[in-house]
């Protein structure tokens, strides 16, 4: 019997210092270094209201904003994941034939593959620059202006994701349709 107690104790010890003196160290440093990021990288409009997460993706499918990657989670920030099909899936080869034929592409303008494959979250807020620069003339088309000025939109959005070591540029989705909205 004293055993069993001394292991109780044990075990209670371990989950007071692992489960609420980590958690608590962890959170406060988050909050002393990023309060920002640590908080989930709100974008919150002048009234106050939230507008989204500059780190999970939003459906768009108005043609005059710019559609992110698809989601095989439907956006939904609970449930993220992919979708565990195969290469070889039919559904996802059907899905994938869906975005091309939503995107307009034809063979002598190639939809970027970001466009039309889902990341391993279904949640990644955002595409490569060439994937923004594709939907340029539909964005345009729809909102009835230059489309010299969405480019120079993605100009100042862009940036390179591995920082010095990258070459790859991409734009955050919601960030850009929000500058958009405010042209």
């Amino acid at each position: 019997m004293h055993a069993f107690l001394a292991s109780l104790r044990v075990a209670a010890a371990t989950m007071v210092v692992c489960v609420g003196v980590y958690t608590s160290a962890v959170w406060a440093l988050a909050q002393g270094v990023a309060p920002d990021a640590a908080n989930g990288s709100l974008i919150v409009a002048e009234d106050g209201t939230v507008i989204g997460s500059r780190q999970v993706a939003q459906g768009f499918t108005e043609p005059g904003y710019f559609w992110p990657r698809p989601s095989a989670v439907d956006y939904n920030g609970a449930g993220a994941g992919g979708s565990n099909k195969s290469p070889a899936s039919a559904d996802l080869a059907d899905r994938a034939a869906q975005t091309v034929t939503e995107h307009g592409a034809a063979t002598d303008r190639p939809l970027p593959a970001d466009l039309a494959a889902a990341s391993g979250s279904g949640l990644d807020p955002h595409i490569s620059e060439a994937g923004a620069r594709y939907q340029v003339a539909r964005i345009a088309a729809a909102r009835d202006i230059d489309p010299a000025g969405i480019e120079r939109l993605i100009d100042i959005a862009a940036f390179a994701a591995g920082g010095i070591l990258s070459q790859d540029r991409i734009v955050n989705v919601l960030e850009l349709n929000l500058a958009l909205d405010a042209l």
